[in-house]
């Protein structure tokens, strides 16, 4: 019998971490199959199976499940035909639900004091059709309310993107036009347009993990994910950018914590990735180019991590192993370290202020976070397990 479950659409790099995980700390894990499967309500009761197989009987058993569905919408429906089955799920449907969009997540932090970006929000889209025919053209309403609530220095956002697609900056009127001509309503932005301010966060934001236990308060994990690259203001790891283990200042930590408990509510578990931008007090073009020739250097060591993380098809504990060695050899270097140094100190004197602008109920782990970050999520989702149990 498992009390715990995994469910998912496919198993990747990180069900394989939960699912080794799992085996390291002696949890016997128990797999239900999102994908692919049929769930239905018939006059013989409910029924969940795939064509070959009927899970029922393993969903009967079942106590607590990680949810590893991917798509926050499918996570969404997941999590709440799971619930109203009777399961606790990590994360639950409330925190799925705000963590979906982006300014829903803003506004549970700004209720809660934490330092947000400046941020607005259209709940209409850029041309609507018109009853007798035709459209109204809302653009010029939207750019004369940005220009006067965040000025012109502004960044474009799908409220419900990820790895930072459809992300834009505009720096004038006439730029910030054109973006939103080609805004229209898609699967990562439903609707309206979503603005924030620039944050002269220099060339890196944040990751840091928040999480809590049943019965115990939430707690920041000290070490974080910085990620950057000086290529462009997007600093998400998918667009090419490198990463960096730092140590938390207490204050980042605090505030952290207190957006745990924002978007966490009352559950009574959960496992959260923030995501935070450092504003600072200064332009830093010297430092910029003081630091360009060891980002530089550091290219051929992330060379190395790069090829090691194509290599999926070998045995996973083996995959597991180069990968580690390749961000050894990476994090042990000179150029590392003279980056991470900067990192760290700048968090500690030259930063204005943390800025926190979005929370991931689902994030991706095994290699980076884990690795560089210093925080096994899989680790952390099963012991929120255990604590329900």
């Amino acid at each position: 019998m498992s009390d715990i479950s995994l469910l998912y659409d496919r198993s990747e790099t990180d069900e394989q971490g939960i699912r080794l995980t799992a085996e390291n700390m002696g949890i016997q894990l128990g797999f239900l199959p999102f994908h692919k499967t049929v769930i239905g309500l018939t006059s013989d009761g409910f029924i969940y199976r795939s064509k070959g197989r009927d899970l029922k009987p393993r969903l009967d058993e079942v106590k607590v499940i990680l949810n590893r569905t991917q798509a926050k919408n499918r996570r969404i429906l997941s999590t709440g035909i799971m619930e109203s089955l009777g399961k606790f799920l990590i994360n639950p449907h409330a925190v799925e639900v705000t963590c979906r969009s982006k300014f829903q997540t803003l506004v549970e932090l700004y209720k809660n004091g934490i330092n947000i970006p400046n941020t607005i929000f259209f709940p209409c889209n850029t041309k609507e059709p018109l009853i007798r025919g035709g459209f109204q053209d809302n653009i010029p309403f939207i750019l004369d309310l940005t220009g006067m609530e965040i000025g012109e220095d502004v960044v474009i956002k799908p409220d419900e993107g990820t790895h930072g697609t459809g992300i834009h900056r505009s720096r004038d009127r006439d730029y910030l036009k054109k973006l939103l001509a080609d805004n229209e309503p898609c699967i990562i932005n439903p609707v309206g347009v979503f603005a924030q301010e620039y944050v002269n966060k220099w060339f890196f934001d944040l990751r840091i993990i928040v999480e809590k236990r049943n019965g115990e308060p939430p707690f920041c994990h000290p070490t974080a994910m910085a990620r950057g690259g000086f290529q462009d203001f997007r600093t998400n790891t998918f667009l090419g950018n490198k990463v960096f283990r730092i140590n938390l200042p207490k204050k980042a930590m605090e505030s952290a914590t207190k957006c745990g408990e924002a978007v966490g509510k009352n559950s009574k578990a959960y496992v959260l990735a923030l995501d935070a931008m450092p504003r600072f007090k200064e332009p830093l073009e010297e430092v910029q180019e003081q630091l360009t020739p060891s980002y530089d250097e550091l290219e051929p060591y992330f060379a190395k991590v790069i090829k090691a993380k194509k290599l999926k098809r070998k045995p996973f504990p083996e995959y597991t192993m180069l990968v580690e060695e390749a961000y050894e050899e990476y994090m042990d270097s000179e150029p590392y370290n003279n980056i991470k140094g900067f990192i760290s100190e700048s968090l500690e004197n030259k930063m204005q202020e943390l800025l926190f602008h979005e929370a991931n109920a689902c994030p991706d782990f095994w290699e980076q976070t884990r690795i560089v970050g210093g925080v096994n999520i899989a680790e952390s989702l099963l012991k929120c397990a255990l604590s329900l149990i």
